[in-house]
This record gives structure tokens, sequence and C-alpha cells, in this order.
């Protein structure tokens, strides 16, 4: 059950950032976005996946539960995704403001 609602969390969580990378994507900046909120939840992820690869009861069970860390792991992969964005809409920003 603690499995179950643990990968509700991630994937509720998760949900939202595809979302989110469109949105960075798109508007072309970083006005509005805030890198301490989006270090935090990606220092979260890590200190995540780290948890689930020490924890020996889980990785003796990694065959049946896998998919718990790659929810884990996808999560992380679409925040980077934002941060990066995040810095490519920083310097469109700049680039902007020097016109």
């Amino acid at each position: 059950m603690a499995e179950l609602l643990e990968i509700t969390m991630i994937v509720s969580f998760g949900a939202s950032w595809p979302l989110n990378v469109i949105k960075s994507y798109k508007a072309r900046t970083a006005k509005g976005k805030s890198l301490p909120f989006l270090c935090l939840i990606l220092f979260g992820y890590i200190a995540g996946i780290i948890s689930k690869l020490v924890n020996e009861s889980y990785m003796a069970s990694f065959n049946e539960k896998w998919y718990v860390l790659f929810f884990y792991v996808l999560n992380f992969i679409m925040v980077a995704i934002d941060f990066i964005l995040y810095f490519r809409n920083l310097s469109l920003d700049k680039k902007e403001n020097s016109k």
C-alpha cells in the first residue's frame, strides 16, 4: 500500500512537468521562473533516487518494483529539461533587452 501511495505521489507531481516544459519552451522567457525552486526540486528527486538505490529491501525486490525508480528518474529528467530551458530563456531575455 505504501508503494502505491508513493507512486501516486510521484505520478501526480510528474504529470505537471511535461506541461511546464512545453510552456517554458514556448514562452521563450525566464520571467516568472524561479531558479532556486528548480534546484530544490532537482535536489529532492536526486535524494529520492539515491534513497531507492541505497535501500537494501527495495534493491532486493528491484525486478518487481523497478517502476518506482523509473518515475523518480522520469520526473528528474523533466525538471532537468526545464532547468536547461531556464538558462536558454534567460539568454533570450538578455538578447531581447540588449536591443
